[in-house]
């Protein structure tokens, strides 16, 4: 746990607890909207070809899970962690530029 806490610039272990915590709640939540979200646009559970179907759910996961874990993680106190998280994640996949855009769209830094 210490390491953690220290590679996360954190002190205490109710926030460490509380951040482990958005995590499964985050990655559980995500995994259960996909299915109905795709079946809202069209794409019912019994999709053929079924590895198209599993793709799509895979690739709509994403973007579920990365709003999820902010608003989630806002709704734990650990806004400026999952903010700040989602940052450096989004920059190594080369995708700062939807950081940028929030920020000064959304955000208004």
């Amino acid at each position: 746990m210490n390491r953690l806490k220290k590679r996360w610039n954190i002190s205490s272990n109710w926030q460490l607890a509380s951040i482990l915590i958005v995590f499964a709640i985050t990655g559980f939540s995500s995994l259960q909207l996909a299915k109905p979200f795709l079946s809202l646009i069209g794409i019912p559970e019994n999709f053929e070809p079924h590895w198209l179907y599993r793709i799509l759910r895979l690739v709509l996961i994403f973007p579920i899970y990365q709003v999820l874990l902010i608003f989630i993680g806002f709704l734990f106190g650990q806004f400026t962690f999952f903010w700040n998280f989602e940052k450096k994640m989004l920059n190594k996949m080369k995708l700062g530029f939807l950081v940028n855009f929030v920020e000064e769209k959304i955000l208004k830094k």
